[in-house]
């Protein structure tokens, strides 16, 4: 399939995708609103609620916006590369969970969005200072020697 197709198909079956996708594709993180779609061998993932994915794209913005000088980025809103996609995600999923909910052993993306807005009313409000360390100290796993990719 080419990717233009595979693209305006996955717009049909999938009209509101995940903010954090990369995140919960990649194990890192759960969330009970996520919805799974298989497409032509892959997996994406959609909001079921709309007020949710509302949520999570302002605090996406956020954490985009708040990592930019931690990572060295110049022009924060250009596109980034997948590698620094998941170091905002998951490492901001990880600041926010070590803020929020340091019990969990995973990331709860619904429930910190939640945990946030309960805590801090607005969620510009946030300590991003304590929560772009998690963005910081994130290490992708390492791929060792004759792994496939």
């Amino acid at each position: 399939m080419d990717e233009i197709a595979f693209r305006n198909i996955r717009g049909e079956i999938n009209g509101r995708p995940c903010i954090f996708e990369r995140a919960l594709l990649a194990r890192h993180a759960v969330c009970g609103l996520a919805e799974t779609h298989q497409l032509a061998e892959r997996e994406s993932i959609a909001c079921t609620l709309p007020a949710a994915y509302d949520a999570c794209t302002r605090m996406a913005e956020l954490l985009r916006e708040k990592s930019s000088f931690a990572l060295h980025l110049v022009a924060p809103q250009r596109i980034l590369p997948h590698a620094m996609v998941m170091k905002i995600q998951c490492g901001g999923l990880d600041g926010l969970r070590d803020l929020l909910d340091a019990a969990a052993l995973v990331p709860n993306v619904r429930r910190l969005v939640c945990l946030a807005e309960e805590r801090y009313g607005d969620l510009g409000e946030l300590p991003f200072s304590e929560i772009v360390q998690g963005v910081a100290a994130w290490k992708a796993r390492r791929r060792y020697p004759g792994e496939p990719q």
